[in-house]
Order: structure tokens, then sequence, then C-alpha cells
């Protein structure tokens, strides 16, 4: 006799922020299959627009019922949505919105970042072909989708696999994404390929730490290895194997030392807008999946955790802030001011301290919304050649020397994410240092905040090095290119003959430093919108650190 089918309960509203994104994307996929192509980037761009406004407005309608019931569990304890949970989401889900508006931008020619044939050989006909068409790849939006839906399961996954799965949905989208650039394609290439590369080793780390702790504890359930750890074990060197393994496919998404190797060459050939996405998304959710793993599954390894922590923060910290001091490329100098900011993050889950958890999702605020406004100036900030086209981003930081004279109102704004960064007062970025320094103080950690204390400091002085270029460097006429080209490749077309292609991909042609404004305004409002956070944050502190506050407990 057939048993009959019980149909499980699902409680949707609880994961519908998630739901939505992940609907999008995939809505997004039939949109390229269905939609005529003229229609297909208003379409695209409203799917991508309305997908995370609305998770932000699903998470707003969650808030209460969490913040009083303290959370629920959802899909047999896959899933957790709790107070981080929500955080988490909402400054994922805001952050993406800002990141699918630079992605959107175009210039007054209807360039956008991406190239028109990702997959076309650089420099080939076909890729010529492409551009002279005016091709968009509107593939871009359903991708960042299911990066972003991957980035919103991360931080709530209840179980080992839940959290393999959300990694790698919000890593392989990325992979892509990383090789779009249309510009210095060959770059952009290569940084796809050591993303992916480095990611897969990564992923791989990952998976044999969830094998290890699944053969200590018997399940893949936080809450059965918790109470599997509660009690000493002959077994337990394999658990401390398996959690570090565990936590180095986590901390190479948070790009902390030793894993940090692949963030400046992917931030610097990925396209601008994705390099913002990566940049504050990615690093929320993993900081969010950080917290769970070491203030909820593991509370009785502490003991053996701190003594890493402190190791890996100390360590991001200070050579975050040492490399970052030698850079002339403003990619890779925000790049490494990324890195030093993991230092900074992981102070605060080293504090070991219930304060900690509000401060970290504090600071990942703070972060994200700088992090976005900064990356979005710096997409609008081109060279131009002689004949006034676009030739790229200006991305030496002696191209920058004037800009404060030539737009004041960009440089000001490009300063107050600067002076965030730095931990200056009165910015959003001072009230995250100042409340995962404070936690580490609580928890005992007080050299963590000291060694924290001395590298911002180091740090201000190569973000206000970019101030005093904007500002009080003269703009040279004709800026020195920052590469001539080298003799050209023969690389292979579709059809087997040779194409050359440059490899320096940058002409020897002097440019002069612009910055140009889409059409669209969509990065403007983008931009302003980060202005607008970094501002609030920074002088009206009190709400924002209740609303957290009050919310800042994982379930048990």
């Amino acid at each position: 006799m057939i048993a009959a089918f019980t149909a499980p309960h699902v409680a949707w509203t609880a994961i519908a922020p998630v739901v939505i994104v992940l609907g999008a994307g995939v809505v997004g996929v039939l949109v390229e299959a269905f939609v005529p192509a003229r229609l297909r980037r208003p379409v695209q761009l409203a799917l991508a627009i309305a997908a995370p406004a609305a998770a932000v407005v699903a998470v707003a309608a969650l808030w209460s019922g969490v913040r009083d019931s303290g959370g629920t569990s959802v899909l047999g304890g896959s899933v957790l949505v709790d107070g981080p949970t929500l955080v988490a989401w909402l400054i994922i889900a805001a952050l993406g919105l800002l990141s699918v508006l630079l992605a959107a931008d175009r210039t007054e020619v209807g360039e956008d970042a991406f190239a028109p044939a990702v997959a076309a050989v650089p420099g080939s006909a076909y890729e010529e072909q492409a551009r002279a068409a005016g091709t968009v790849q509107t593939e871009i939006f359903p991708l960042m989708m299911f990066a972003l839906g991957g980035m919103m399961a991360f931080p709530a996954a209840g179980d080992l696999l839940t959290l393999f799965v959300a990694l790698e949905v919000l890593s392989l989208p990325l992979y892509l994404l990383a090789g779009t650039a249309r510009r210095r394609r060959l770059l952009s290439q290569e940084a796809s390929m050591k993303y992916f590369l480095l990611g897969a080793f990564a992923s791989a780390l990952f998976l044999f730490g969830i094998a290890l702790i699944y053969g200590y504890a018997g399940s893949i359930r936080f809450s059965d290895i918790t109470a599997a750890t509660a009690t000493p074990s002959q077994l337990d060197p394999l658990l401390l194997v398996g959690l570090l393994l565990l936590l180095a496919g986590l901390l190479f998404k948070t790009g902390a030392v030793p894993f940090h190797l692949w963030t400046p060459d992917v931030y610097q050939g990925a396209p601008t807008p994705i390099t913002a996405f990566m940049a504050a998304c990615t690093k929320v959710a993993a900081f969010g999946a950080l917290l769970r793993v070491v203030y909820a599954v593991f509370p009785g390894l502490h003991w053996d955790i701190n003594p890493l922590l402190w190791i890996v923060a100390i360590a991001t910290m200070v050579v975050g802030t040492v490399a970052a001091l030698v850079q002339n490329d403003v990619k890779r100098l925000l790049a490494y001011s990324s890195i030093a900011h993991a230092g900074f993050v992981l102070t605060g889950i080293a504090a070991l301290h219930q304060r900690g958890i509000a401060a970290v999702l504090i600071y990942l605020l703070a972060y994200g919304a700088a992090t976005v406004g900064a990356f979005g100036i710096v997409a609008l900030v081109r060279e131009r050649s002689a004949d006034g086209s676009v030739v790229g981003e200006a991305g030496a930081l002696s191209q920058w020397a004037g800009i404060g004279r030539s737009h004041p109102v960009l440089a000001v704004t490009f300063t107050l994410f600067l002076l965030s960064f730095a931990g200056i007062p009165l910015t959003a970025g001072f009230i995250g240092k100042f409340a995962v320094f404070s936690a580490a103080v609580a928890g005992g950690a007080w050299p963590l905040a000291l060694i924290g204390v001395l590298a911002s400091a180091a740090a201000a002085f190569f973000y206000v090095r970019i101030i005093v270029l904007m500002f009080f460097t003269d703009a040279q006429g004709e800026a020195e290119p920052a590469a001539s080209a080298s003799a050209p490749a023969a690389l292979p077309d579709a059809a087997g003959g040779p194409v050359a292609v440059a490899v320096a991909e940058r002409t020897t042609e002097r440019t002069t430093t612009t910055v140009v404004v889409g059409t669209e305004g969509f990065a403007a409002v983008a931009i302003a919108v980060c202005a607008i956070v970094t501002l609030v944050v920074g002088l009206f502190p009190t709400p924002v650190l209740d609303l957290i506050g009050n919310v800042a407990k994982f379930l048990p």
C-alpha cells in the first residue's frame, strides 16, 4: 500500500524577500528568451529595480514580528529568519538596488560599462560588429538578481548544505560578471578567471570542512552541531580541522588575509558597477554568515576560534593598510582599503561579545553605503581622447588631480565617502568603527581595538592623499598614459584566423580627464542616496543603533 503524500508546510511569507529576488532572476531569464530585443533592456531594468525594492518592503513587513518573537525557522530549519538575518537582508537588498542603478547608467552615446559581446575574442571582427550595432548585454540584470538572492540566503542558512548552496548561487554569477567589462577586455577576462579558479579552491575547502563537521556531529543542522560540540569527544581533532576549512571558505569571501590575493585584481578588472556590487553586498553576506557560525553554531569552541580570529584580524588590518599606501590605481587602492575594512569587521567578530553582533551589522551598513557611492563616482571619472571620445575610466590617481576644481560637487561627495572610510566623526564610518572597537573592548579584546585604531590612523594617509590630489593639486593638461601599447598578440577568432589584440589595451595617445554623467541619471541617484545614508547615520546614529540593537540576537 502506497503511503499518502503529505505536502510540507512552507512559511513563504517569512522567506518572501529571498523568493522575490530569486524569482526576478528566473523571470529575467525568460525575458531574455521571449521579449523582443528592443524592449529587453527596459523590461530587465524595471524588473531588476523592482525586485530588491520589493524585498526591502518585505523585510520591513517582517520586522516587528521577528523583533517580538525572536525569529522563526523555515523549511525544517534550513533557513533561519531572525533579527540578524533581517538586518543583513535589508542591507543587501538596499545596496543591491543601488548597484543595479550603477549598472544601468549609460553615457551620452548610449554605452554602459559592459561589453556588447562578452563571449567574443577581444579585438575580433565579431566584437567590432556587436559594438557598431549597439548591442546591449541585458543578461547582466538577471545574473545580478541570482547573485543577490544567493547573498540573501547565505546569512540565513540554518544548515551546512544550505550554506554551501547559497555560496555557490552567489559566487557563480559573480565569476561571469567580473569578465564583462566593456574596455580593457583582457584584464577583465583575467580577473574573471582568477576569481573563478581561486573561488573554486575556496569552495572545495569549504565543502571538505562541511564533510568533516558532518562526520563529527552526524548532522548538517546547526542546532545539532551546536549540541554535539557542547561535550568533549575523541573526534575533536576532526571537528577542529573541519571548522578551520569552513572558516577558510568564509574568510575567502570576506577578502581577509591570507585569502585576499584575488581582491585587487578582480576589483580592478571587473566593470566598476560590478566591483561596487561585489565589494559591498558580498561582504555583508559573508560576514553575516561568519557571525552566525562563530556566535551561534560553535559557541563552545570560542577558546579554539579566538586565537585564529585575532591573527587573521591583525594580519588583515596591517596588510590592507600597508599595501594601500603604495597604490597608484584608484580601484586597487579601494580594493586594499576593503581588505583593511575586513580586518576592522573581524575585530567586532573576535570580540565574542553580544555587542559584537550589532556592531558588525552597523559597520557593514556604513561600509556598504560608502563603497557603492565611492565606486559609483569612480565609474563617472573617465579618460577622453583628443577627438573627444571616451576611451575608458581614469584609473590612475594622477588623473584625478584638479577634479575638485572642475567638478566640485562630485569631489566633495567622494571626499565624504573617503572620510567615512577613514572613520572621521560625523560620518557613518566613525559610528561603525566606534561600535566594533567598543565591542572588542567589552569582550576583552582591547589589543585588537588598539591595533585597529592605529591602522585607521595610518589608513587616513591614503584617503587624505586623494583629497589633496583633487583639491590642492593642479590638473595637468594631458595625463600620462598608464601604459603604452605592446606588440599585438595573435589570437584565433571564431573562424580560426588570427586577430591582432593589443596586450596593454591602452593607446599611446595622451588623454584628458573628464566626468561623464549618464543621461538617465541612475548613477547620480545611487551616489546621492549613499551620501545621504553616510551623513544621516553619522549625524543621527541613535535611531539606527537602537533599531539594529533591538533585533541583534540569533535564534538558539
